[in-house]
């Protein structure tokens, strides 16, 4: 990213206290976010970025080519705001922080938040900065469940939306997955009270298998499976999840998992179906024909059912993590969809 278009963390105290959707009520809530550009005096010039389930508020940390003056959001034109998560551990309220186990103690297995909960946070971050309107709202994954959320909660306030790689539920197959990553967590001696690092490693491990396709696999370790100098699968999973042991919390991974498995755009709405046709505004919604984790018929399903979707469709053989990885064609996806959008 260019280095005049970097952002500073910065933290927002929320100035009430948030009921979440099950009834509980946190009396305090900190938000971390970064902003990069200028909002306009009419507070409409704003582009909202959802990050994915591990992210952070600093999306050139995981999304580089995104924000610049060669990127899909324009600093010089958009502001550009990206918020940490109700319940992460980059910042926001989460666990460990006083205010959450304040609240919810010791007892982290249980559901706590939903995609709608941290959206209604977001919501009440924009509004203290100054953002009436939203030109776009732009996530991947757990990011674009976030996308989806916003345009039917706050549909007057949301011009359009970007979907990469979520779809409009969390089906059955992805919350097995989520299951047994939070089980290997809390097979984890140190659970609760300690970092279960081994625990997280061995979930970060199984996520990375649904994250990544068997192409993927066969194309970068098959040719080497047997010879004890070249690439091998095993060393490749266990990086990854010490990698995650390095920079995040257990105890958030499970909250964040089962905020994944609240997604359901038609609970309480009739059906998927009856939700998605409300959601009128213009939608890019990106598929991945080797993603194993959002399958491709759920986006296909997604796009068709959107009264303005329009799909995109990438061919790629990196899986779910195609729309991180194959960053130059998505992101030439997102600034054609915004150039549609100002025609």
């Amino acid at each position: 990213m260019n280095a005049a278009v970097t952002s500073d963390r910065r933290q927002h105290l929320l100035p009430a206290p948030v009921t979440l959707e099950s009834g509980v009520v946190l009396p305090r809530v900190s938000v971390a976010y970064h902003t990069w550009g200028t909002l306009a005096p009419g507070g409409d010039n704003a582009v909202l970025v959802c990050h994915a389930l591990t992210g952070s508020s600093d999306v050139s940390d995981w999304w580089g080519g995104l924000i610049g003056p060669h990127g899909a959001l324009d600093p010089s034109r958009d502001y550009v705001v990206c918020s940490n998560v109700l319940g992460s551990c980059y910042g926001s309220t989460g666990p460990g922080t006083p205010e959450w186990d304040a609240v919810f103690g010791r007892q982290p297995e249980a559901p706590a938040v939903t995609i709608r909960d941290v959206v209604h946070v977001q919501r009440q971050l924009l509004e203290a900065l100054g953002v009436r309107r939203l030109r776009l709202v732009i996530g991947g994954s757990m990011g674009g469940m976030q996308a989806l959320e916003w345009a039917l909660l706050y549909p007057g306030m949301v011009e359009a939306i970007a979907v990469l790689a979520a779809p409009a539920v969390h089906a059955p197959w992805a919350m097995a997955l989520a299951e047994v990553q939070r089980q290997a967590i809390f097979a984890d001696p140190e659970w609760p009270h300690g970092r279960a690092a081994k625990g997280l490693a061995a979930a970060r491990m199984m996520g990375m298998i649904s994250y990544r396709s068997a192409q993927a696999f066969e194309a970068r370790f098959g040719a080497g499976r047997h010879d004890a100098s070249a690439p091998s699968v095993t060393r490749w999973l266990h990086r990854h999840g010490e990698k995650l042991v390095d920079r995040f919390d257990a105890r958030a991974y499970v909250t964040l998992t089962h905020v994944l498995d609240s997604h359901d755009v038609g609970r309480g709405r009739g059906g998927v179906q009856a939700a998605l046709a409300r959601l009128h505004q213009p939608a890019l919604v990106v598929g991945i024909d080797s993603d194993v984790l959002y399958l491709p018929d759920e986006m296909r399903g997604l796009a068709r059912d959107l009264p303005a979707g329009e799909l995109f469709w990438l061919e790629s053989p990196h899986g779910h993590d195609a729309f991180l990885i194959e960053q130059d064609v998505v992101l030439r996806a997102v600034r054609d969809f915004r150039a549609q959008l100002e025609m």
